[in-house]
């Protein structure tokens, strides 16, 4: 199934209601955007042209990767350009045939001083660059699943449920024993199952450290899962779609404030996933987690949980914040990952990815508190 040119004419049909001629994707170093990939399937360092009628340049600096993997109507390699942005978007409008007076949309992130040299190098067209614009149509565009990257998100979370279950063994029979035994045995068992690479830096942290929400450096040769908890928080990326789960390893007596922190997380957790659905909102579900930890005085100091796709962190945004108006919606693949931490006691984190479907929700992976 090639989605791609259909994703192409969605975004294109947008463009009338702003008077945009073409819109300009760009995957670059300091610039990532998964977007170029969402709409050609090139993976990476690249700039994409879409054009009001749904069609497509792409100016890779691979183009030996792009003729491999692209979904394109057009490649013109990023060298002939002189690897100069400015020269490409002239190009670009040529090849095209955008006609002189158009409206040229480029990314918001776009910083002012290359948009001055675009307006330099294309004086005769009229650059746009500004929140609203497709960029963030296609954030929201990703944000819902369709079919074919369900499915996907169906196989990673199989392969992360079995990197689960095989940590989870490993610590208990002593053969994991430090951060970076975890961390190092994701990075080994992922590539042997077929994922490309985790989907950020692996946060292993034994009782030391697992008081920070991500521990800095991300993990170390220190103990993990000895006593008190530890907390390992890492996703797996398949065909560029990444999970994202977090579980804690509670090791001894647990009593007092550890105990109550733990229970907390889970009755949060528990609650949060029961109210996902079509048609609710995610602020609500948010509000709730707040108020169950409030009523014990603690404080979560992170958001409930995001999107996730071929970023870690996508739209949906599920946190309590006054500007969140997002409405869940079938086809949203997010996270719930409520979590408490204290400076003695260390801290506890429990994430899944969920997906929101007509009739309410499916819990993809099955990350847990594991006792030991």
């Amino acid at each position: 199934m090639n989605a791609y040119p259909e994703r192409r004419k969605r975004l294109a049909d947008t463009f009338a209601a702003r008077g945009v001629a073409v819109a300009m994707f760009e995957d670059t170093e300091g610039r990532r955007d998964p977007s170029v990939r969402y709409f050609s399937g090139h993976p990476s360092d690249a700039l994409l042209f879409i054009a009001a009628g749904g069609q497509s340049l792409l100016i890779p600096w691979d183009v030996n990767m792009a003729a491999s993997m692209a979904h394109v109507d057009r490649t013109v390699a990023y060298a002939d350009f002189v690897r100069s942005p400015f020269k490409a978007m002239a190009g670009a409008l040529a090849e095209l045939g955008i006609s002189t007076g158009a409206k040229v949309d480029l990314p918001s992130v776009t910083p002012y001083p290359m948009y001055i040299k675009y307006v330099e190098a294309c004086p005769d067209y009229d650059f746009l660059c500004g929140d609203g614009g497709s960029q963030e149509t296609a954030a929201g565009m990703r944000a819902v699943k369709d079919t074919e990257e369900i499915a996907i998100y169906r196989k990673v979370s199989q392969i992360t449920d079995h990197v689960m279950d095989c940590i989870e063994t490993g610590v208990k029979k002593g053969e994991l024993v430090t951060e970076a035994d975890v961390a190092l045995y994701i990075e080994r068992a992922l590539r042997e199952r077929g994922c490309d690479a985790t989907g950020f830096a692996t946060i292993a942290a034994g009782p030391s450290r697992s008081f920070g929400i991500h521990a800095i450096p991300s993990y170390t040769a220190a103990p993990f899962g000895t006593t008190g908890m530890s907390i390992l928080d890492f996703g797996l990326v398949y065909k560029g779609y990444t999970s994202d789960v977090t579980m804690t390893f509670v090791r001894d007596t647990v009593s007092g404030k550890r105990e109550e922190m733990i229970r907390l997380v889970e009755k949060a957790y528990e609650e949060a996933v029961a109210m996902c659905g079509p048609g609710v909102k995610s602020r609500d579900i948010a509000l709730r987690v707040e108020a169950i930890f409030a009523e014990k005085s603690f404080t979560m100091p992170h958001g409930l949980g995001h999107g996730v796709g071929l970023e870690a962190h996508e739209m949906p945004a599920i946190n309590n914040r006054e500007d969140n108006d997002w409405v869940l919606a079938p086809g949203h693949v997010i996270t719930i990952e409520p979590g408490l931490y204290d400076p003695e006691a260390g801290g506890v984190r429990l994430e899944n990815d969920v997906l929101i479907t007509e009739t309410g929700f499916e819990v993809l992976t099955h990350s847990r508190i594991v006792y030991l």
